[in-house]
C-alpha cells in the first residue's frame, strides 16, 4: 500500500476515534463513525490495489485546490522544469497541473511537465550514461523544487523528483553521500538558470496559469 494510501488511512482512524469520544456530545449514532471509517478504508484498499491510489491523489489534490496558494505553488514549481527542459533544448510533450487533469491525459500522478527523456532512457538502456546526459536533466529535475525556493523561500512539493533522481544515481553506482552532493549540485544550478532568465519565468507562469498550450508556452518564452 502506498504511502497516501497509509496516510488517509490513519486520518480515518483518527476520526473515528474522535468522532467516538464526542459522539455523545454531538448526538453521533454509534455505529455511524465505525460504518463509515470501514467504507472509507474499503475505497483506501480498493484504490490502492486496482487503481494503484489515482483516486486517493485526484481527492487529495482537489482539496488543496481550494488554496490560491497550494495552486500557486505547483504552477511555479512546474513552470520552473517547463522552462529549464525548454532551455536546455529537451522536448515538452505537455503538462497538467492537477491530478485530474493529469489522470484526464492518462497519466497517474498529481500533474506535472512531460518531456522526452528519449535521450536518457536509451543511455541507461546500455548500462552507461554520460556525465553531460546526468547533469542536463538532473538540473531539469530538481528546477521545480529551485523554483519554489526561489519564490515562496521553501519548497513543498518535489519530493518524487528527489527520490526518482536519487534512484537513478544509485542504479548507475554512486554512493549516498555522492547523490546528496549532486542533488545541491543541480539545485544550485537550476536556481541559476531561473534566476537568469527571470522575465521569461514569469511569462510562463501566467501563461500556465491561463492554459496555454505548449506551443503557445514556447512562443511566449522563445
Amino acid at each position: 500500500m502506498s504511502q497516501l494510501s497509509l496516510s488517509l488511512a490513519a486520518i480515518s482512524v483518527f476520526l473515528m476515534t474522535f468522532s467516538i469520544l464526542l459522539g455523545p456530545l454531538l448526538h453521533i449514532p454509534s455505529t455511524l463513525p465505525a460504518v463509515t471509517t470501514f467504507a472509507v478504508l474499503g475505497l483506501v484498499t480498493v484504490d490502492s490495489f486496482f487503481f494503484q491510489g489515482k483516486g486517493g491523489n485526484v481527492v487529495l489534490d482537489w482539496i488543496g485546490g481550494f488554496s490560491p496558494a497550494y495552486r500557486d505553488r505547483i504552477i511555479y514549481h512546474e513552470a520552473g522544469h517547463f522552462l529549464v527542459a525548454h532551455l536546455f533544448a529537451i522536448p515538452i510533450l505537455g503538462y497538467s497541473l492537477s491530478a485530474w487533469e493529469a489522470l484526464q491525459q492518462g497519466f497517474p500522478g498529481q500533474g506535472g511537465v512531460r518531456f522526452d527523456d528519449e535521450e536518457i532512457q536509451n543511455q541507461l538502456k546500455t548500462g552507461k550514461i554520460t556525465a553531460q546526459m546526468l547533469d542536463r536533466y538532473g538540473i531539469v529535475w530538481m528546477a521545480g523544487i529551485a523554483a519554489e525556493r526561489m519564490v515562496f523561500t521553501d519548497a513543498q512539493g518535489g519530493k518524487d523528483d528527489r527520490v526518482f533522481l536519487n534512484t537513478l544515481m544509485r542504479n548507475i553506482g554512486f554512493s549516498p553521500s555522492v547523490c546528496e552532493q549532486k542533488q545541491r549540485f543541480y539545485l544550485l544550478q537550476a536556481k541559476t538558470v531561473l534566476e537568469a532568465n527571470s522575465l521569461a519565468y514569469t511569462k510562463l507562469v501566467q501563461a500556465m496559469r491561463d492554459r496555454a498550450t505548449v506551443d503557445e508556452c514556447i512562443q511566449i518564452i522563445s
